[in-house]
């Protein structure tokens, strides 16, 4: 299907290859052994680190195990097979330039973001199986553009397909999807290795990877490990065990936690505060509606209503022997005498991000009178039954819409959930049968093992800016045959706007009558931020998917290959049904927000039940989303100057007010998807100069001073997690996984920044670039440093492709920029 991740290893190529190129490929699967724990060889992570990491790094995963999908049987590298035919790669190399300039293994005590070693040596070995050749490992760029041409430029085309799919690591394997669908031992093995060498020293697990210990973390990491099979004894268990007790048991976690623990029958449904599907009744016109809600939150509370109003729990929980152990496991005292609905409010500190307020509690307490109070009973049964069959209704028309994808992994889980109870338990229904086959999308291997990521990948989000990147640094005549994959991926992903979309059950949802329905925005001719398939268009991944067609569309071998039938056209009508959802996706504050238009109101928030997230009730406008929005109708323009024009000259000049506006008095811009002033300044000012402001303005001058005044000794910038958590600049740069607190991705953007600027101050660009290139590998790669974005303030997320996009683009960007000027001393330091 369309969006599925497809992953191997090395391990099976020993079947088919020669002897000698055997000898290597021996030796790389030993180390990516190695990776997984699984013996053989590779370097054993390091010991003594200061980091709070590497708890689990040593344990070991079965010699009979092999993470190669679609395998029936395991292999062993001590097979010999006869020589076939003379080697075309070395696979010593594919090792050298896959693993990111790190030892082949994978120690979180030194990082614990992975870089995507299983993926890209399989990308790797890919190409140069096609005769292509690697870039040398000898050559030192003296230039930036030397850097930026014969560098890094091969190295991302390595990696790339038809799309990059080097997608986000966010921090949540949902232990409740382990339990529907990892039958298999392979896939089982690789979640537990995940999860037992991201256990931090205290015995605990962050939100996400560089976040300190959280009960939320734990609690769902604690019970993934028990239903994957991993024995309450085990040392990891033990540990994990420790923690919780130490911080006052599950009944302190989140109440996301508490939601996965009551389907479960880890905890008694009262210790959850009501979510009453019956809220789905409301009138369309009433203040507080779930339908305006932000389309995450809103997708979310959709399933849990219905599962906390059918109070759905495991069937087999009163005899399973790993539940009942769980409920004395996860608690400091026996579980029948735990007083339920006096813990609905109990959150640990480590997990209040987002302090319920007073309002809500309140609220929250009258529902559980409304809940309990006899009286009431007739009345909240008759409403419940309306809500819950319109809730199956809705979720089913958002399985058809998104491909049984769902916008994301934690409805993903819940809505399947949810279909399995209307199927009345049965797992062989066809809804729940579809819904278990697109696990898998959201599903992905590296060198740590297996996780569920935040979304089915980024692969539109990625391919976009690498487009950009190198259209911008004149390199796409070098790459044809790739950027013609690229066009033919953007022409199938743009939603609904193909023929096969088109007769999808899908599309029929696109009506005027459905989408009022359920609340949908438009989302003919947009872009996603991963697959077509997906469903969900978002503004900034729309307008950087249009400015991605319309940077190739200027080449002269893709009009070559439109004219001769190589390549499917991208209509201008289709172009057209993109700018009109741009247009429909300006706030009335003048700014765009992600998914569709704010349809609440601010205080919204003041009823966030989530704990641990912020800013997730409603939709509200971001630099980011708005620079990305402008910058497509500016270019967009340009080539077809009379299409809507007043509409797109007002819609414009408003957004400028709004970049304006969210400008903060020291000159920068937060950044809400990304680590976070360095990115939002790349945006801010882009956006602006796009909008025709001069770069002698005081808004301009004011961020590149912000910048200049962020640039850290060694010519670099750095930020860390932090920046988004305290909305404040890290004081200290990205000073745990970076360079001296700098950043290869934070420099590119604050270079991308300055660049567009034309910043005067020559020295800093050539500094900034001078760290560029002094980071880069031997392979054309960088290394892969901290977590790069972010999700709703609180949660981190691991972009692997940021390393080699962004690098690539600020070089070729200066380069154009400031010329000559870049190279009075910017030679490779040795």
């Amino acid at each position: 299907p369309a969006g599925r991740q497809i992953w191997t290893t090395l391990e099976k190529e020993i079947q088919t290859d020669d002897d000698d190129i055997e000898e290597d490929l021996v030796s790389v699967t030993a180390s990516i052994r190695g990776m997984f724990g699984l013996g053989g060889g590779g370097t054993s992570p390091q010991k003594g680190s200061p980091s709070k990491r590497g708890i689990g790094s040593e344990r070991s995963i079965p010699e009979t195990v092999s993470p190669q999908k679609g395998s029936g049987t395991s292999t062993t590298t001590s097979r010999k097979s006869p020589a076939k035919k003379p080697p075309k790669f070395n696979s010593s190399l594919i090792l050298r330039m896959a693993t990111g300039g790190r030892q082949p293994g994978f120690n979180p005590a030194e990082n614990p973001n992975s870089c995507d070693m299983v993926f890209r040596a399989q990308q790797i070995r890919a190409y140069l199986d096609k005769g292509k050749e690697a870039p040398s490992m000898e050559t030192i760029p003296k230039t930036a553009k030397e850097a930026a041409k014969q560098k890094g430029s091969p190295f991302l085309f390595h990696v790339a397909d038809r799309g990059w799919s080097l997608g986000w690591r966010l921090w949540w394997p949902s232990f409740l999807d382990a339990r529907f669908d990892c039958g298999m031992v392979r896939k089982i093995t690789l979640m537990k290795h995940y999860i037992a060498v991201h256990q931090q020293i205290d015995g605990g697990w962050g939100t996400h990877l560089e976040s300190p210990s959280t009960m939320f973390g734990t609690t769902l990491m604690y019970v993934a490990l028990r239903l994957l099979g991993v024995d309450k004894d085990d040392e990891v268990c033990k540990k994990g065990r420790t923690f919780l007790q130490e911080h006052g048991g599950a009944v302190m976690t989140s109440s996301w936690a508490k939601m996965s623990l009551c389907l479960l029958g880890c905890m008694e449904w009262d210790g959850h505060n009501s979510v009453p599907p019956e809220m789905w009744l409301l009138p369309n016109w009433f203040p507080f509606h779930p339908g305006r809600l932000w389309c995450h939150c809103r997708m979310v509370y959709l399933p849990m209503g219905y599962l906390y109003g059918s109070r759905f729990v495991y069937d087999k929980a009163g005899t399973d022997p790993v539940i009942q152990s769980l409920r004395k496991e996860l608690y400091c005292q026996p579980y029948e005498e735990i007083p339920w609905m006096q813990t609905r409010h109990d959150v640990a500190p480590m997990d209040n991000y987002s302090p319920i307020p007073i309002v809500m509690r309140v609220l929250q307490d009258v529902l559980a009178r409304y809940e309990t109070w006899s009286f009431l009973q007739p009345f909240k049964n008759w409403v419940r039954d309306m809500g819950l069959k319109f809730c199956v209704e809705y979720m089913a028309a958002e399985d058809l819409q998104t491909n049984y994808i769902d916008i994301g992994p934690v409805n993903k889980v819940f809505n399947m959930i949810s279909a399995f109870h209307a199927a009345g338990s049965d797992l062989r229904h066809p809804t729940v049968v579809k819904h278990m086959m697109r696990v898998s999308d959201y599903l992905w291997v590296a060198e740590d093992g297996m996780k569920m990521q935040g979304y089915n990948g980024s692969q539109c989000w990625d391919t976009s800016f690498a487009i950009q990147a190198f259209g911008e640094a004149g390199l796409l005549e070098e790459f044809s045959d790739v950027a013609k994959k690229v066009w033919e991926y953007l022409e199938r992903t743009q939603i609904l706007s193909t023929e096969t979309s088109q007769e999808s059950p899908a599309f029929m949802y696109e009506s005027n009558e459905y989408r009022s329905k359920f609340y949908r925005h438009i989302s003919k001719g947009g872009w996603p931020f991963s697959t077509s398939a997906h469903g969900w268009p978002i503004s900034d991944c729309t307008g950087e998917g249009l400015k991605a067609v319309l940077c190739l569309s200027k080449t002269g071998f893709i009009k070559a290959a439109l004219d001769d039938d190589e390549l499917d056209p991208i209509s201008e009508k289709r172009l057209q049904d993109a700018v009109n959802i741009l247009l429909t996706y300006q706030n009335e504050d003048k700014g765009w927000a992600t998914y569709e238009n704010n349809r609440g109101f601010g205080w919204y928030e003041s009823l966030n039940p989530s704990e641990v997230f912020g800013d997730i009730m409603i939709d509200y406008s971001y630099v980011e989303c708005s620079m990305a929005s402008l910058t497509a109708l500016v270019d967009f323009q340009k080539m077809y100057p009379d299409h809507r024009k007043e509409e797109i000259d007002h819609a414009v000049e408003k957004g400028k007010d709004f970049i304006k506006s969210m400008q903060r008095s020291d000159g920068s811009w937060y950044g809400s998807w990304a680590c976070c002033f360095t990115y939002a300044c790349w945006f801010g000012v882009e956006g602006l100069i796009a909008c025709g402001e001069d770069p002698s303005s005081p808004e301009i001058q004011r961020a590149c001073g912000f910048l200049l005044s962020q640039q850290r000794e060694n010519g670099g910038w750095g930020e860390d997690f932090t920046s988004c958590y305290d909305k404040d600049y890290a004081a200290d740069g990205m000073k745990a996984y970076g360079i001296g607190g700098s950043g290869v991705v934070n420099t590119a953007w604050a270079l991308l920044a300055l660049s567009c600027a034309k910043c005067s101050d020559v020295e800093a660009i050539r500094r900034g670039v001078q760290f560029l290139m002094d980071q880069q590998l031997p392979s054309g790669d960088w290394p892969q440093q901290g977590v790069s974005g972010v999700f709703n303030r609180a949660c981190g997320i691991t972009y692997t492709a940021y390393r080699n996009v962004f690098p690539v683009w600020a070089l070729g960007r200066c380069v154009a920029v400031y010329g000559d000027e870049l190279d009075a001393t910017s030679t490779k330091i040795e």
